[in-house]
């Protein structure tokens, strides 16, 4: 895989950092467990809303990436289009790879 931003979101999948899925980010940015919340360019309007809505409750990031469900998909060997991720070190990074590639991306929150 070429692309450096997947393939972190791969290593923060290996390293156990990186939860897949609506209702488990969820969880994680009630719990304060969520330090970044990164969508597919493609996920639904209604999922769209609800995690800003909750992210902003909780100041947490949210990221909508320029990359589809199946690439994330892809990237995190799991299907899905909304992942968290748990560690700041990682969040940062991805932050960081992000800026690097000058990719669009729509941010809903402070980076």
């Amino acid at each position: 895989m070429n692309d450096k931003l997947l393939s972190f979101l791969g290593l923060c999948r290996r390293a156990g950092k990186l939860t897949i899925g609506n209702d488990a980010v969820c969880e994680d940015i009630k719990n304060g467990t969520a330090k970044l919340v990164i969508v597919s360019n493609d996920v639904s309007l209604n999922t769209e809303k609800k995690l800003k809505k909750i992210c902003d409750a909780y100041s947490t990031e949210l990221l909508k990436l320029n990359r589809t469900r199946d690439e994330l998909s892809a990237a995190i060997g799991k299907f899905g289009a909304v992942t968290g991720v748990s560690d700041e070190g990682f969040a940062k990074k991805l932050c960081e790879l992000i800026k690097n590639e000058n990719q669009e991306v729509t941010v809903y929150d402070k980076i």
